[in-house]
């Protein structure tokens, strides 16, 4: 970004253990450490914010509460990564569920993954039948069980999985970026986890300076997480389509299959996973009875050394079928991407104990029956299954087909929500499903697109085995995306011996690489319909992104300076009438130019203006005690204040706009009273010596954070109601530590005429003023950004979701104002 669009604004910063509030303290300006706050102590120099009010320096310890997401109070599990601490049996509970929502992809891929492989090989002896056996137990050995249940899972955010994931867990680290709103207070949320890379380790260091650098880096970073997330929207796509043998039948499946997901992933995994338990237990048991009927020496497939036999007989032939050998691993990035819908040991423990050696046994008992009649590999699955058993199979495996796509529209799901938070999509209508899983959600709009693009799929191929070849390309190549991306996990944030994080892309990387050479030569054969989803979506994704950074961009500078707020006055240049407007805008600092736009046109303004800013940082859930930062914009006669409101990506935004407002007033109040008790204890400061303020410093703020920085906003809203409920209060707390002189809060008229003022402005009512945006490029623009921004950004902007339904106001209370953005 350019130097001027940079935030130079002083600002407010909360500084705190990362592990709980109650730990936290807060400052206004520059973070102090004992040596700085000494010398200011003997200098007297006190920092001044721009219209002459004195920055506080005392350090407290308040307890902070979420006082504006009254929904977030209701759902068990609020703190994201506690939610996860769960008992046994729920965890199998969770795992039962996975059965039917994780692993119904990768669990039907018996259907068909032998009759594609033997399409494009022909049986001849028995090396083609161990060779291909060997190639399909080491492929989901080595992908789904090493990779992904060892390795890839631990790199969870906060036990959110995908792509998107992993990237915010990376911005986290390394302010990559490329929306310039980023906080250091955002450092401080609990959930960030950060541990910083330590001096010693200069790689981490080194990479991290260079992410940060180079905007070309982040820039390809972004594009390499978006087509990651393309490919995840595009198998959701695929896997519905592939699951049927008849077109019409498919499609009517395709409808029953779409219209149930409005109930929630619960309800369906409780539906499906007894289906799919049924199917796998059918898999491991005909495996069983095949191999020992028919040819139990197929065991000799454990050597690897045959699928060196394999290449070695069929060279080209046997590089084709490694295409019809990658659907043994379909839906395995499911296992990740689903990740927020249930938890790491529930997945571990379900692809561990049950599917992982199903599955083995279901490939070994085809290749055992194949040993006796190679004949049969165009409908082998059906051909094994013991002839009283035959109609029950079917029905079983019809059911489980219809079932295996779930997996890949939950991860759709996921990916999106998390696409929208990190200001990569544009916003859609979200419902979320449960209130004991905050990950599972159900997006109306998506659903219906997938099922109408599954429906033409369907229509247009006719073929499972060309479906299957485009398949294949989406599968790989996300799994090349988030093994790129667990790699840089591992050099930037594990810190992981330089050996096993060169190996792990080195063999995975490889393995994956290999298969991606195979599939990409079926391109003409049906391959190029992902790489079209993947395009179109990346190009969506990647224009909302594009158009909404430069919109950022634009707001801050066009940002009204403070000289010009003090140059119009108390009054701002109109008339002050008694009331609350909350005007939303997305800048974290400064005031917005939609501001003066209101100003122009309004013959009249509210007594209490509160700049609303809603962002969303990289983390999973955001503690409710921890959300919202909150300041005080020109001086106090001026009554403007900012709050930024901090979301997750995962965290539920539904709040009831009665509560919201009551919720409100309460943290206004709230914090002019610790902001009152502040100026009354810096005015005492001086007559305190240098060991009284250290050891008021140790005793409500425990000892600094290391790294410190430079301003932001960091002070919070409330502070924990608890303490409320058990008699006591942190100005009550602090209130001891005043010399006895000082006069009590109770008697400050400058703290009761605001408390009169602001009460005589909730009497009045509540405004919410939005600006009703439009981007434009600047003339002097080139005909490609013009087109971009003016025509597909603006289209785009159009029909998304609206502003005034995306934050949930009251239409009645809403005053509108028109803006154009030149970017």
């Amino acid at each position: 970004m350019e130097e001027h669009d940079t935030i130079e604004e002083s600002s407010v910063r909360l500084v705190g253990s990362s592990g709980s509030g109650s730990d936290s303290r807060w400052v206004d300006g520059a973070e102090l450490d004992l040596e700085s706050l000494s010398l200011s102590l003997l200098t007297g120099n006190e920092g001044r914010e721009g219209y002459g009010s004195m920055r506080r320096r005392l350090v407290k310890k308040p307890k902070r509460v979420d006082s504006l997401d009254g929904e977030a109070m209701e759902i068990a599990g609020a703190h994201g990564h506690h939610s996860k601490d769960q008992t046994m049996w729920h965890t199998i509970a969770l795992a039962f569920q996975t059965l039917g929502v994780v692993y119904g992809d990768m669990g039907t891929s018996p259907l068909y993954v032998f009759s594609d492989v033997f399409s494009k090989v022909s049986i001849e002896s028995d090396v083609d039948i161990l060779g291909a056996l060997s190639l399909v137990m080491y492929t989901i050995a080595l992908l789904p069980l090493a990779k992904y249940v060892f390795v890839v899972l631990k790199a969870n955010d906060n036990g959110e999985g995908g792509t998107f994931a992993l990237y915010s867990l990376i911005c986290r680290y390394a302010n990559v970026n490329l929306l310039p709103n980023r906080q250091a207070a955002d450092e401080y949320i609990s959930s960030f986890r950060l541990k910083l890379p330590t001096p010693e380790l200069e790689r981490a260091l080194n990479i991290k300076e260079t992410l940060e650098r180079r905007s070309s880096l982040k820039t390809l970073l972004l594009l390499l997480v978006l087509m990651g997330t393309s490919m995840i929207i595009g198998d959701g796509i695929l896997t519905p389509a592939i699951s049927g043998a008849v077109v019409i039948i498919s499609i009517f499946m395709l409808v029953a299959l779409f219209s149930i997901q409005q109930f929630g992933t619960g309800k369906v995994g409780f539906m499906f996973a007894p289906v799919l338990a049924l199917w796998f237990f059918s898999l491991g048991s005909i495996g069983i009875y095949n191999l020992v009927k028919h040819d139990i020496t197929v065991l000799r497939a454990l050597n690897p050394a045959y699928i060196y036999f394999f290449f070695k007989k069929n060279s080209k032939d046997a590089w084709s079928a490694l295409g019809g050998c990658v659907l043994c691993i379909t839906g395995a990035e499911a296992m990740f991407a689903d990740l927020g819908h249930f938890s790491v040991r529930a997945i571990q423990i379900a692809f561990t104990c049950v599917v992982f050696p199903c599955l083995l046994l279901a490939y070994m008992g085809q290749a055992a029956y194949l040993m006796k009649h190679p004949d049969s590999a165009e409908r082998i699955f059906y051909d094994s299954v013991p002839d009283a058993l035959f109609w029950p199979v079917f029905v079983i495996a019809t059911l489980a087909a219809m079932i295996a796509s779930q997996a890949m529209i939950s991860a759709t799901f996921s990916c999106v929500k998390q696409s929208m938070a990190l200001g990569c999509f544009p916003r859609l209508k979200i419902i979320h499903t449960s209130r004991r899983q905050m990950g599972q959600i159900y997006i109306p709009v998506m659903n219906w697109f997938l099922m109408i693009m599954c429906i033409l799929v369907v229509a247009i191929f006719q073929s499972t085995t060309d479906i299957a070849n485009a398949y294949g390309i989406a599968e790989v190549g996300v799994m090349i995306v988030s093994t790129t991306l667990v790699t840089l996990v591992m050099l930037l944030i594990w810190q992981t011996n330089l050996f096993l994080a060169v190996f792990f892309p080195l063999v995975f990387g490889s393995v994956e690489l290999i298969y991606l050479s195979a599939v990409l030569s079926k391109i003409k054969e049906g391959g190029w319909l992902p790489l079209a989803f993947a395009a179109c979506f990346l190009s969506v994704m990647y224009t909302w992104n594009y158009g909404s950074v430069l919109k950022y961009r634009s707001e801050v500078r066009g940002k009204i300076s403070m000289d010009l707020m003090h140059e119009l006055g108390l009054t701002l240049g109109t008339e002050r009438v008694p009331g609350i407007g909350l005007l939303y805008n997305e800048l974290v600092q400064g005031i917005p130019s939609s501001f003066g736009q209101f100003l122009l046109g309004l013959p009249a303004i509210h007594s209490t203006i509160v700049f609303v800013c809603i962002k969303y940082v990289p983390v999973p859930v955001v503690p409710k005690e921890e959300r919202f930062l909150f300041r005080r914009l020109c001086p106090k006669d001026y009554h403007m204040f900012r709050c930024v409101a901090r979301y997750g990506y995962k965290d539920v935004r539904k709040e009831d706009h009665r509560a919201f407002e009551q919720l409100l007033a309460e943290s206004l109040e709230k914090f002019l009273r610790k902001e009152a008790l502040d100026l009354a204890l810096e005015g005492s400061m001086n007559e305190l010596d240098f060991d009284s303020v250290s050891l008021l410093r140790s005793r409500n703020s425990g000892p600094p954070p290391a790294g410190g920085g430079n301003g932001d906003l960091r002070i919070p809203l409330m502070h924990d109601q608890r303490l409320e409920e058990a008699g006591t209060s942190t100005s009550e707390e602090a209130a001891s530590a005043l010399p006895s002189g000082l006069m009590s809060l109770d008697e400050d008229p400058s703290l009761e005429y605001e408390l009169s003022a602001l009460r005589e402005a909730m009497d009045s009512g509540f405004t919410y003023m939005l600006a009703h945006g439009e981007v434009r490029a600047k003339k002097n623009s080139f005909f490609f950004k013009k087109l971009v921004i003016n025509y597909f950004y603006g289209f785009l902007r159009r029909n998304c979701r609206a502003g005034a339904a995306n934050m949930r106001v009251p239409h009645m209370n809403i005053i509108r104002v028109g803006m154009t953005y030149m970017v």
